[in-house]
């Protein structure tokens, strides 16, 4: 029991890998299509309030201006996607895409009048889930998680201030939102707080 029990981690594990890597690999691919042929992909981000900058709710993540830009988003999005699909496997799609949409369309309609590109609202909605979701379950694993996350992403916090013109604030504010509201809509879904025999004899004798 306890060797199928670690088979079947393991395979969660590769499969929680293979689709933060691959969305990771084309935005990495997308930067040097652009770079290679002296490209410039930023009108393919997100205008707000314009029809020009509809298809920024799809493309923008995969736009960065440079290459500082595309690993600070990389990074973070690589680890958070796989924590995301590993710990939440059944909702791990959902999560991902759900956020990347919502981000998207809060940022067209509520951004500055400029082009928002980067996959940064990804990172914080991924990243805001995983907190909030933690913290409402209960649940002490995932409660690590929350706590691993602030650890690594705390700092991330002051980017949901118009403190730098040139970044894209909106998307880091609207990403929190984001995860913040899934967390919540989905807190009945997934991994739940494991409830031990003890507790449920001391509901008993409460009753």
């Amino acid at each position: 029991m306890e060797t199928e029990s670690k088979e079947y981690d393991k395979k969660r594990f590769i499969h929680s890998l293979i689709f933060p890597a691959f969305f990771v690999f084309v935005v990495i691919m997308a930067k040097i299509v652009e770079s290679g042929f002296d490209l410039d992909f930023t009108h393919l981000g997100i205008y707000p309030l314009k029809a020009k900058g509809l298809k920024g709710i799809l493309l923008s993540p995969m736009v960065h201006a440079d290459y500082r830009h595309l690993v600070d988003n990389c990074i973070p999005l690589f680890l958070l996607g796989v924590t995301v699909f590993y710990f939440y496997h059944t909702l791990g799609y959902r999560i991902f895409f759900l956020n990347y949409l919502m981000v998207g369309i809060w940022v067209w309609v509520g951004g500055r009048g400029a082009y928002h590109i980067g996959a940064s609202g990804l990172v914080y909605g991924l990243a805001s889930f995983l907190f909030f979701s933690g913290v409402i379950r209960n649940n002490m694993r995932l409660l690590a998680i929350s706590l691993l996350v602030v650890f690594l992403y705390g700092s991330m916090i002051w980017g949901i201030f118009p403190i730098f013109p040139q970044v894209s604030w909106e998307s880091h504010m609207l990403g929190s939102i984001s995860g913040l509201v899934l967390a919540i809509y989905y807190r009945k879904q997934g991994p739940q707080k494991k409830i031990y025999e003890w507790e449920l004899e001391e509901e008993d004798e409460i009753i």
